[in-house]
């Protein structure tokens, strides 16, 4: 049995949901997000809860995922999620103009970079990114794509990061003379 798939899921007070066939409505004040329910998976509310009821053995796997699922939602609705980036390199920074995030990285250029619908970006201190939005899966994909405009380099260690990521540091050329 699913462990994960049979533990209900508390509706806090303030969040809507709306159970429809193949999918399920979470509303809150964060906003409103749709999770998928794949066949052979149901939910049902009971009291204040949600119950992810599975009808035979082969939906097994998708169980606790369904369940999981729907959960992030409805703590996305209700707190939200967020993703801290550091921005580390001398004159890297980056400013947030409107709905564009403009980076230096030590290009040639200025990166901008869009923000989608759904997500807020806040910059700290020109080296300190906040992307918060209620989409779990939305609000870590937006940090994976601006780390990946420049990823740090494992012999400086410069680039974008996410907070408290660890980096291994690899030595750099072993042996070399300095100077002339």
């Amino acid at each position: 049995m699913s462990r994960i798939g049979r533990k209900p899921i508390p509706i806090p007070q303030g969040v809507k949901v709306q159970i429809a066939a193949g999918h399920i409505d979470v509303q809150g004040p964060k906003g409103k997000l749709t999770v998928p329910v794949p066949l052979g998976i149901k939910m049902e509310q009971q009291d204040k809860q949600l119950v992810a009821v599975r009808e035979n053995d082969e939906q097994r796997a998708l169980h606790g995922l369904t369940r999981a699922l729907v959960a992030n939602a409805v703590t996305g609705v209700t707190d939200g999620f967020k993703k801290e980036l550091d921005i580390v390199g001398v004159g890297y920074r980056a400013e947030v103009k409107g709905k564009i995030v403009v980076f230096s990285l030590g290009f040639s250029h200025p990166v901008q970079f869009p923000i989608p619908e759904g997500i807020q970006v806040t910059v700290g201190a020109q080296t300190h990114l906040t992307v918060s939005g209620a989409d779990k899966g939305q609000v870590g994909q937006v940090a994976a794509n601006m780390r990946s405009l420049r990823p740090p380099d494992p012999y400086k260690q410069k680039g974008v990061r996410i907070s408290g990521e660890p980096l291994k540091k690899k030595a750099g050329k072993a042996g070399a003379k300095t100077g002339a």
